[in-house]
């Protein structure tokens, strides 16, 4: 196990077997955790100017040549109508690869600092809250106790569903 790696325990106290879990890598935004699956991670980059494109969704900050690829950049925060932040030494890039009803699509994600990595079981993660039909769930897959702190765990097929913007990948 990493040094960064972490296993959850489940209700009773008890580790649950590595082999059976699947893996998280968390994040912070805001002073809040959340997870993708570590699967779905492609690399770990830190903060660069991107080129901006016009007529694109506010949250998407612009696109940065990745070997070749080129890469469309969101900034999670607007994407979540969260307070913007000054990027800092800190702030990363996590390039993420997935598959949406588009097709795959590798998109990095602007968050305010990597976190951690957790290995846990599918049933150790919880429904999101049925808080208000006026609330959009639809990006989390679920939610996860770890210690004394609550982790989002992201569904990046819908996360990175944009409309608006063309697959620049294809």
């Amino acid at each position: 196990m990493s040094a960064l790696e972490q296993t959850i325990e489940d209700d009773s106290g008890q580790i649950q077997n590595n082999e059976d879990n699947d893996q998280y890598l968390t994040f912070l935004m805001n002073g809040e955790e959340y997870g993708v699956d570590i699967l779905s991670v492609q690399e770990i980059r830190s903060w660069e100017k991107v080129t901006t494109i016009p007529n694109v969704p506010r949250y998407v900050k612009g696109v940065i040549n990745l070997r070749g690829t080129i890469v469309p950049i969101i900034d999670l925060r607007t994407r979540f109508n969260m307070e913007h932040a000054e990027y800092s030494r800190i702030t990363v890039v996590i390039v993420l690869k997935v598959k949406t009803s588009k097709g795959e699509r590798v998109t990095g994600i602007v968050v305010d600092a990597v976190s951690d990595v957790y290995s846990m079981s599918s049933d150790q993660m919880r429904s999101p809250p049925d808080v208000s039909s006026h609330v959009n769930t639809e990006f989390i897959k679920g939610l996860i106790s770890v210690k004394d702190k609550m982790i989002i765990l992201l569904n990046l097929e819908k996360l990175l569903e944009i409309e608006d913007l063309p697959n620049l990948n294809a």
